[in-house]
């Protein structure tokens, strides 16, 4: 996710946008009318070393490569927070960002459009 304004409206909160957290990562979502896609944030202050921070980055990018088939039928903005001051194993990333998705997954209900309904009349 590359738009200053989309991004800004992700973390606005009162526009639709919820978070889930699932230790060391918290999802922000919000429901978009394109295809998905995502953000990755690791903050310099929770991880001074560079080093550390690409290696979280790289982590998370696999963990969503894995894991994406979750949510693949949805068109959502997500933003990928990580929150531990520590690496962790890519295990464990794994199964986090797979305790994110269907989280995220199941909260999402997707609306029902005027036309399906006008159709099932006929």
């Amino acid at each position: 996710m590359c738009s200053r304004k989309s991004i800004e409206t992700l973390f606005e909160g009162g526009n639709g946008s919820k978070a889930v957290s699932a230790f060391p990562l918290r999802a922000v979502w919000q429901s978009s009318n394109e295809p998905t896609r995502i953000l990755i944030s690791v903050s310099k202050r929770k991880l001074t070393h560079a080093v550390d921070r690409n290696r979280v980055k790289r982590q998370i990018r696999e963990a969503w490569r894995l894991n994406q088939y979750l949510i693949e039928n949805l068109k959502i903005n997500i933003a990928i927070i990580w929150l531990s001051e520590i690496p962790q194993t890519t295990e464990t990333v794994s199964r986090k960002m797979r305790n994110l998705l269907h989280r995220i997954s199941e909260s999402y209900s997707l609306p029902q459009s005027d036309s399906t309904n006008d159709s099932s009349r006929l």
